[in-house]
């Protein structure tokens, strides 16, 4: 299996947000990465963002 064809940046970006190591995510199945950033992805969009709490405690 051949490492994944990323940029050194966007891979120590994806390490830390997934709590990887890096030489582990470079290695690791493309198909799980793939699981795993899109667990991410839906994690990050259920949390409000901060312009969103600030206009939510405005309108009460």
């Amino acid at each position: 299996m051949k490492p994944l064809q990323v940029s050194a940046d966007t891979a120590v970006k994806l390490a830390e947000s997934l709590g990887v190591p890096l030489e582990h995510l470079m290695h690791m199945p493309q198909h799980i990465l793939m699981q795993k950033i899109a667990e991410l992805a839906k994690a990050e969009a259920s949390k409000p963002t901060a312009s969103e709490e600030t206009s939510e405690g405005e309108q009460e």
